[in-house]
């Protein structure tokens, strides 16, 4: 569906017509000459998010200028993110898919899933009546919070379940300060 953003552009004010339809007031000027453009809303949401972030002077979570991307893929796999006191794991649903097919990499304080999913070939003999599971590439990014130890994560795949260990630092772990009472 497309759209179109059509700028409000007042009509001159009554003496401007009065003398030829000209007017020495620049701001009329201007409002008078605006063009129709087509509105773009990921464009908007791109702008909104990058003027939330020099807002607050850095990327979205608090990471200065590490944030995690907006990417548009054909398909995005399921993923559980938990954590414990020793690691953060990450989960991905990757079915009918091999290790050969999954990228993991780890870059600036984030972690990128990407892969893709081939469609098997469909047979001519065969009559298709519904095709529901999804197919093509995929890019799935997280921001990592800083206690992760990037030099010893680690990923296994088995049965279709990316499963990606990020190890946590103990030391830079928040340490609670008991309060004494005075």
């Amino acid at each position: 569906m497309r759209s179109l953003f059509i700028p409000f552009a007042p009509a001159a004010p009554t003496d401007a017509r009065e003398h030829g339809g000209v007017s020495n007031n620049k701001k009329e000027n201007s409002t008078m000459n605006t063009q129709i453009t087509r509105w773009n809303p990921w464009r908007e949401m791109e702008h909104m998010q990058q003027r939330l972030a020099s807002l607050w002077g850095n990327g979205p979570l608090g990471r200065e200028g590490r944030g995690e991307t907006m990417a548009v893929s054909e398909w995005s796999p399921k993923v559980d993110i938990t954590e414990d006191n020793d690691e953060i794991l990450v989960k991905a649903e990757l079915p009918e898919m091999n290790k050969d097919n999954v990228k993991v990499t780890v870059e600036d304080g984030i972690l990128t899933l990407a892969g893709e999913r081939k469609h098997e070939k469909e047979e001519k003999d065969k009559k298709y009546h519904r095709i529901e599971r999804e197919y093509g590439s995929f890019v799935r990014c997280f921001t990592l919070p800083d206690a992760v130890v990037t030099a010893k994560v680690s990923a296994e795949f088995k049965e279709g379940l990316l499963v990606v260990h990020l190890p946590k630092d103990v030391k830079a772990m928040p340490k609670p300060i008991e309060i004494k009472v005075a």
